[in-house]
């Protein structure tokens, strides 16, 4: 009886199991298809960054890499990102060897956008799979007999069909799927206490793409007080005689080996302060060509209010004035009217200091993967609102790992809807081309409405997921969207003051991203921490 009720529960797995293949399989599937439909889509001058990384990595040698200025979009990522260009231009000269020369700037055939939007789409196939790892994780969490209803399902949802990845990668056009593919395979390996494979693939990250060194202090620290110290007391306090010197020493060598494949020929060439000069490229100013929804978005907002009451009460010399300050409003370089400017040395005094609180909480108020991924978000998002010339896209740091949350606890469903609604409605100026307008509108209401309905519904018998204020500043978006994309270009006031739109929908989505970043820390520093002891 014992063996046929074990044979009955084995089949019963494989069942489950295959079942879940098969709409996970579905959904990957069915988005793919999308991104294929996206292919003719208007693309950015990202586009042409990427075709010249290829054209630099196929015909120079190593040497010049770095050194290469015949286009204004110089190589700036890191080496292995050039490794990964290098590897699609012996791939690329089969589809059209044009566009491979680096003379051809702006060179956009068909059979070059076909190639660069179909290699986005092959290699996302790496964040598919890292998908599938975290719904491994979530998986059991919450009990659901409709598959709807399953945390498994709306987390494959809310990842794959993600409308911020979508856009910025298929239409905008970016890699970043399958580098976040990295960091959620990383993550997932960590919340499954494979500790080396972790630190292992975010090593390869961080010299894919650098800015994911925002979150490394939630990695550094997480992997100290979890796999370098093996024990915690009764109290929940650390066990300082639990400390592996192995396994800091196996940490160091991932981190020396990976560090030491990426940087040792530029090492050995003596250009490794040339790539760190075109990696960390501080004079390109404080706020991107649009301002991302940040603090600085709300302190430039402020400079520029106080700069108009000035000239109309005759406190502020005109002439003083820096002209782009005020009618542009959008430059690189924006020098301050009203309040101190700010200096590179000020943005990471400001993101260190807002990304301490967390830090001191992973490490003095353990809570295991979760605790992990909640510092996860709030360095991301602390970077993202105090950085250093910070892209509106980089908001998707904070919302994909967020998605792990938000399926299993109600108040991270309730901050993942304010924070995803806003970073992805901070994207719309992205796409600014007529043609885009209803499809990034209709996917943005696809995924908003999922989303909400999906977490409502995971969380019916809890208590509502967002207050009415909440409710209210999100509903706002809608006539926001009206007056920047119907009404404004109707108006006289398009020719004289073309930033208002885009000023507009950055300091009232800096409203939302604030708010989300202060109640997700105000979530963490009160929350009650039940102590459990570690076992070996």
């Amino acid at each position: 009886m014992r063996g046929g009720a074990g044979r009955a529960r084995n089949g019963g797995g494989s069942v489950m199991a295959a079942s879940g293949r098969s709409w996970f399989g579905a959904l990957a599937l069915g988005v793919s298809f999308l991104k294929c439909l996206l292919i003719p889509t208007y693309h950015s001058t990202d586009f042409e960054v990427h075709r010249n990384w290829l054209a630099i990595t196929h015909n120079l040698p190593l040497s010049q890499w770095y050194y290469e200025a015949t286009s204004e979009w110089t190589l700036d990522y890191p080496p292995f990102f050039a490794w990964f260009e290098y590897a699609l231009s012996h791939i690329a000269k089969y589809f059209d060897p044009k566009m491979l020369v680096i003379e051809n700037l702006n060179y956009s055939s068909h059979a070059t956008i076909f190639f660069q939007r179909f290699s986005v789409i092959f290699t996302d196939i790496l964040f598919i799979y890292a998908v599938r790892e975290c719904c491994r994780y979530v998986n059991g969490k919450r009990a659901a007999k409709d598959i709807l209803e399953k945390p498994t399902f709306i987390l494959a949802v809310l990842l794959l069909w993600n409308f911020g990845l979508l856009i910025v990668d298929h239409i905008h056009f970016q890699y970043n799927g399958f580098l976040f593919g990295l960091m959620l395979l990383s993550v997932a390996r960590l919340c499954q206490k494979r500790y080396l494979e972790g630190a292992l693939l975010f090593a390869i990250l961080l010299h894919f793409k650098h800015i994911y060194v925002y979150v490394a202090p939630a990695y550094g620290i997480y992997l100290l007080r979890s796999y370098c110290f093996t024990a915690n007391n009764t109290d929940g306090s650390l066990k300082w005689r639990s400390f592996s010197f192995l396994h800091v020493t196996l940490l160091v060598l991932i981190v020396c080996l990976v560090s030491a494949l990426s940087l040792g020929p530029f090492i050995v060439l003596g250009q490794l302060p040339q790539v760190i000069s075109r990696l960390f490229p501080f004079k390109r100013g404080l706020c991107h060509a649009y301002w991302a929804p940040n603090f600085w978005a709300l302190y430039n907002a402020v400079d520029k209010a106080l700069t108009v009451v000035g000239l109309k009460y005759n406190l502020l010399d005109p002439t003083k004035i820096p002209k782009a300050s005020m009618t542009g409003g959008l430059v690189q370089e924006f020098q301050h009217t009203v309040l101190p400017s700010v200096t590179p040395l000020a943005t990471l005094i400001c993101t260190f200091i807002s990304i301490l609180p967390s830090v001191f909480c992973l490490w003095f108020k353990p809570q295991g993967p979760r605790g992990f991924l909640r510092c996860l978000v709030l360095c991301a998002l602390s970077s993202f609102m105090f950085g250093w010339h910070v892209h509106e896209k980089a908001i998707l740091l904070a919302i994909l790992p967020l998605s792990l949350l938000s399926v299993q606890r109600a108040k991270d469903a309730g901050i993942y809807l304010i924070l995803t609604t806003t970073g992805h409605f901070s994207l719309f100026p992205l796409l600014f081309t007529a043609p885009e307008l209803p499809i990034k509108i209709l996917l943005m209401l696809l995924f908003t409405v999922y989303s909400f309905s999906s977490l409502k519904s995971l969380f019916r018998r809890e208590r509502p997921l967002l207050n009415w204020l909440e409710i209210i500043y999100l509903v706002q978006l809608v006539p926001l969207e009206i007056f920047c994309e119907i009404v404004f270009p109707l108006t006289s006031w398009k020719l004289q003051f073309p930033f208002v739109p885009l000023l507009l929908t950055s300091v009232y989505c800096a409203l939302g991203v604030t708010y989300a970043w202060l109640k997700l820390y105000v979530c963490v520093l009160t929350e009650h921490v039940f102590v459990r002891q570690k076992a070996e």
